[in-house]
């Protein structure tokens, strides 16, 4: 028994950077909804709402410290792995034209 949880540990770390490749946002669901309708935890702003670079921007200054308010903690740590690729294709993808 303690064998197969060790393993299935293992194998959701090597998996979890996976979340992000192909700036797949599925991650980011959970608190921003799988629209980005939603203000995460109610502190956020709406991320559908926001244009591209706005995200750049918001995504980059989360991962360098220098962006956020109430929720610069939890995003650090959710945009840390993300690429300047990844962020511009998450931008992309979500962002209003």
């Amino acid at each position: 028994m303690m064998k197969n949880i060790v393993k299935m540990l293992a194998v959701s770390a090597l998996l979890s950077p996976a979340i992000y490749a192909g700036a797949n946002t599925a991650a980011c669901a959970g608190c921003h909804g799988a629209n980005f309708e939603k203000s995460a935890l109610g502190k956020s702003k709406i991320v559908k709402d926001l244009t591209k670079d706005e995200i750049v921007k918001a995504l980059k200054g989360y991962k360098d410290g220098s962006y956020g308010g109430a929720m610069k903690g939890i995003m650090k740590g959710q945009v840390a792995k993300l690429s300047d690729a990844d962020i511009e294709e998450i931008a992309t993808k979500v962002g209003k034209k």
